[in-house]
């Protein structure tokens, strides 16, 4: 293709006439960007189109997962008032001492 390409331009082929025959030879394949139409539209769409539907399932993963997060109590058995006073005088006697 570069040797076609150098004869052409050799030759004083215009530019556009060298580019619409290699479309017309191998395809618009050649082209740098192909036309944004038909399957070529979503060669350009996909790539952009994808991570921003990633980034909205995974904030709306998290949003789900915090209003699913409630504090709950801690568990145990019930400790009585009397034993948790008993405890604090005792802490309170470790740490004077």
């Amino acid at each position: 293709m570069l040797k076609e390409l150098d004869d052409r331009v050799a030759r004083g082929d215009s530019d556009q006439l060298i580019l619409q025959s290699f479309i017309q030879e191998y395809g618009p394949t050649v082209l740098a960007e192909p036309p944004a139409k038909g399957f070529n539209w979503a060669a350009w769409v996909i790539p952009v189109l994808v991570p921003l539907l990633a980034l909205y399932g995974v904030w709306e993963m998290v949003r789900r997962w915090r209003k699913r997060a409630a504090l709950a109590p801690a568990g145990g058995p019930n400790v009585s008032a009397e034993l948790l006073d008993r405890a604090r005088h005792e802490s309170e006697k470790e740490s004077d001492a």
